[in-house]
Parts: C-alpha cells; sequence; structure tokens
C-alpha cells in the first residue's frame, strides 16, 4: 500500500520560513509527478507547486518567488521551501503524487502563519 507522510508543519510568524517534507513509502514505482496542494477553512483545494521525474516544474501565481519546490525522484520524495510567510498562507498542506492514472496524498500537515 502506498503511503505518503508530510512533516514540517507548524506556527511561524509572517515573513518567517518553513520547509515542508514528505516521503513515499510502500511504492515500487517512481511517480511521474509530485506535488504540494493545500487548503484554507472554507476553500477548495488548490495547487501549490508540482514537479515532474524530470524537473520541471510549476507554481501557483501566489507563491511564485517564495516558495521551491523540489524533489529526490530515486527516494520518491518532495519538499517545499516556503520562505516570506504570510497570514494567507495558513492551510492544510497535503503532499500529491502522481502516477499513471493514479493519484495518493498524504494526510496532510497544518501551515498556520500569524503574529
Amino acid at each position: 500500500q502506498v503511503q505518503l507522510v508530510e512533516s514540517g508543519g507548524g506556527l511561524v510568524q509572517p515573513g518567517g520560513s518553513l520547509r515542508l517534507s514528505c516521503a513515499a513509502s510502500g511504492s515500487f514505482f517512481r511517480f511521474n509527478a509530485m506535488g504540494w496542494y493545500r487548503q484554507a477553512p472554507g476553500r477548495q483545494r488548490e495547487l501549490v507547486a508540482s514537479i515532474t521525474d524530470i524537473g520541471t516544474t510549476n507554481y501557483a501565481d501566489s507563491v511564485k518567488g517564495r516558495f521551491t519546490i523540489s524533489r529526490d525522484s530515486a527516494k520518491n520524495t518532495v519538499a517545499l521551501q516556503m520562505n516570506s510567510l504570510k497570514p494567507e498562507d495558513t492551510a492544510v498542506y497535503y503532499c500529491n503524487g502522481a502516477w499513471r492514472a493514479n493519484e495518493y496524498w498524504g494526510q496532510g500537515t497544518q501551515v498556520t502563519v500569524s503574529s
């Protein structure tokens, strides 16, 4: 059974930084793409950033220049470096892995940006 496990969430002040990590276990394949989504209270889940197995990245406009996604394809891990955090970045962040027609999700990690 494939599982994605996130770590690194927490409480940070505006302007601060956090690094999220996600590791996959139980998979015998390499994800075609991995990414991070987030969901704030009362809002739909949205894509934050994604990266393919050859390193092509995609970012939401709201995080461009502040967040950086990276991955180790051989290990099926993905990380999200978040800098210059804003209160509007507060959400539950979910790790996602896509392989062929299948998608896999982590359980989510809370990120709260508040003074």
